[in-house]
Order: structure tokens, then C-alpha cells, then sequence
């Protein structure tokens, strides 16, 4: 398993390396690392693999989760295909208290709508499948419905956020959850861009998880980035705090070059 990220950083590397002189005007647009994701579509044709790892504190119980994968697919103009890889989770919780091993599995397609008036918009359906270890699955068909939007206020700041619905299994039945995010980014340098966050989630059953979320984005190049990012809870129910760190890139067919 520690494997694996090595290994994707490696290979995405040097797949990337070896189109990216031939378009540098198609630049990567990524979720990570805003719990917002992005309002925009993969190129047609175009293939983008978002890796990371992560660390939460949750109520003083520490969990590690990777390689966070999602394999994004530019099946339309604006229509894009998405693979969530099941993430492996390690809980470092003492004398059994928790679960460690791989979640479920997630299958979802995006719909950018935008751009109107101004606005990039798009609308993301994903269904996660109980393929998921016995401590860590929630044995049940959870659907999604994210709504993310972006808005460029001046050459340097974007304001941006995400309304979306949730339905998880929970004791065996589907807790809604509502959840809103707003987000500033401001671009430092034409690579390097940095945001700040706030996130809600408010589910049916349970008290709300609200944070505060900070990060940054650099493109290596065009079509490869590297990010970090942070967050603290400022309700009881959500995590303590987090932190982590990713890779991502964007291949291209031929004909997109």
C-alpha cells in the first residue's frame, strides 16, 4: 500500500513530461484540494488522475487515508466521466476501537453547464458502491448530487464555493445531508495560486461539521500539480483538524495536444 503513491507520482511524471511542450494553453483544473470541486470539465479525451494523502484528527483519534484517486475522463466537450478509487484508511486509534482498510468505490459523471453570466457551473452525480472492508464500507448504495461554481472577480481573485446533497448509510438508513462551501482564491504567481475555505456539512441526524480550510495550489507545469492544505473544525461533530498533500496531472490524446 505505501507503494502506490510513489509509484503514481513516478508515472504520471513522466507520462505528462513527454506531451507537455506541445499545448502549454490546456492547464490542468483540479477538485483537490477545496472540499469545493471544481466547475469545470476534463477536455475531451483527456484523462486526469488526482492523488493525495491525508491526515485528520478526528476527537483525538488519528486516521491516514490514500492515495485519495480520482480518475477523471473528458468523455464530451463538458461532460467528463469520474472513478473515485477506494481510498485505504489506517486508524491509529489503540485497543480496537476503530477500523483500518479500504472504503467503497464511487462511479460518477460531471455536466458543466457554464459559463453564465459570468459564472463557470457544473452539476456532479456520483453513486459509492458497499465494495468496502466490513469496519470501513457503509454497506449500503450512497447517492450524490454537487453543485460547483466559480466566478473570476479580477485578474488575481476568484470567488467560488459548491452546494451540494448527500445520502449516506448510517445504522442502515440514508442520513441526508445538506452541505454549503465558499471559497476565495487568489492567484500569487501565473503557477501558484492560494484559498481560503469555509465548509458546512448539516446532516438530518447529528450536529453539523463546519471547518475552516486553507491551502495551495502549484503547477509544475501546465498539466501537473502539487498542493497542500489544512483545515480546523469550529463545530463539536466536525474533525479537530487536518492536514495533506497531493499530485495531480492531466494526459491528453493526440489530437489535443
Amino acid at each position: 500500500m505505501w507503494r502506490i503513491v510513489p509509484t503514481i507520482l513516478v508515472g504520471g511524471w513522466m507520462i505528462v513530461s513527454a506531451q507537455e511542450p506541445q499545448n502549454a494553453e490546456v492547464t490542468i483544473s483540479t477538485d483537490r484540494p477545496a472540499v469545493s470541486s471544481s466547475s469545470v470539465a476534463v477536455p475531451q479525451g483527456g484523462l486526469q488522475i488526482e492523488n493525495g494523502m491525508l491526515a485528520t484528527n478526528q476527537q483525538g483519534q488519528y486516521l491516514l487515508d490514500l492515495p485519495e484517486s480520482l480518475i477523471r475522463f473528458g468523455l464530451l466537450s463538458k461532460t467528463e466521466l469520474r472513478l473515485y478509487v477506494p481510498d485505504y484508511y489506517h486508524n491509529f486509534a489503540t485497543g480496537g476501537a476503530a477500523s483500518s482498510g479500504f472504503g467503497d468505490m464511487t462511479l460518477g459523471m460531471k455536466q458543466q453547464i457554464g459559463p453564465l453570466g459570468g459564472f463557470d457551473v457544473s452539476a456532479i452525480f456520483y453513486v459509492s458502491f458497499p465494495t468496502g472492508a466490513h469496519g470501513v464500507s457503509t454497506h449500503g448504495y450512497d447517492p450524490a448530487l454537487q453543485v460547483p461554481w466559480t466566478r473570476k472577480i479580477s485578474e488575481n481573485w476568484t470567488a467560488g464555493g459548491q452546494v451540494a446533497f448527500y445520502w449516506p448509510t448510517q445504522a442502515g438508513t440514508h442520513n441526508f445531508t445538506g452541505q454549503t462551501t465558499f471559497f476565495l482564491d487568489r492567484r500569487l504567481t501565473k503557477p501558484c495560486d492560494a484559498f481560503l475555505e469555509y465548509a458546512g456539512d448539516f446532516p438530518e441526524r447529528g450536529g453539523s461539521r463546519q471547518q475552516i480550510h486553507a491551502g495551495m495550489a502549484y503547477k509544475i507545469t501546465p498539466r501537473q500539480q502539487i498542493d497542500f492544505h489544512f483545515a480546523f473544525g469550529i463545530t463539536g461533530a466536525a474533525p479537530k483538524g487536518y492536514v495533506g498533500i497531493g499530485y495531480s496531472f492531466l494526459f491528453l490524446t493526440r489530437g489535443e495536444r
